[in-house]
């Protein structure tokens, strides 16, 4: 059962979500917040699998509460996805960041959510790959990181390591980077999944958004 807190200071907006993800097999809405405190606090003492968060929220915001459950260790098997009205929105970017697995779209057609939140559920980032390019291009620049050639991060990957992060950063999926390179998706996962030890990225998400600030690839690098 996968285990989902809403988080969104409009209830309406939480009803719809509840409505929608109470009614699919294996999805279970275990708590709603109307805040980023009450957000935290519910993240601690109910342990969800997903938390959908609305960045823009009253008091403490989306963007605060995401950096706090992203940093306590033991939240660590807790996934936040953020939703937003905008794609293009750089609380968005900060939050990939620091440790959100994805974002959506308030508008998501029904079915992309409930696809979403089962792809995070099994250790996927939800990211749009058009609009993560955009919105990575349009934030790219406010990244805190030195330029490639002065982060030691990356001197611990192979180089076939550094090339498949290059690839999940353009959005490719494990099967899509396989047909790429010409290996079996197996072993396309698993060079994913050892750059992502070696850089301590909590999940995709952070993978992509360090191939940017790192300087390993640049927007639009593979247009």
């Amino acid at each position: 059962m996968i285990r989902v807190l809403l988080a969104d200071d409009q209830a309406l907006v939480r009803a719809g979500f509840k409505a929608l993800l109470d009614a699919q097999e294996g999805i279970e809405v275990v708590g709603e917040a109307a805040d980023g405190e009450e957000a935290i606090r519910l993240t601690r003492a109910l342990r969800p699998d997903i938390v959908l968060m609305d960045i823009r929220m009253p008091g403490l915001d989306g963007l605060e509460a995401t950096k706090a459950i992203a940093a306590d260790e033991l939240l660590a098997g807790v996934r936040i996805v953020i939703l937003t009205t905008f794609d293009l929105d750089e609380y968005v970017f900060e939050a990939l960041r620091v440790g959100a697995s994805g974002f959506l779209v308030k508008n998501t057609e029904p079915a992309d959510l409930i696809r979403g939140v089962r792809a995070v559920a099994e250790g996927d980032a939800l990211l749009s790959p058009g609009v993560t390019r955009r919105l990575i291009a349009e934030f790219a620049t406010r990244a805190s990181r030195s330029p490639a050639a002065s982060s030691p991060e990356l001197g611990q990957l192979t180089e076939r390591e550094r090339e498949v992060m290059g690839l999940v950063a353009a959005g490719l999926s494990n099967d899509e980077i396989a047909a790429k390179l010409v290996v079996s998706p197996a072993t396309a996962k698993t060079h994913v999944s050892r750059a992502m030890v070696k850089l301590g990225a909590r999940d995709r998400a952070q993978l992509v958004v360090f191939a940017y600030e790192s300087g390993l690839v640049r927007p639009g690098w593979l247009n």
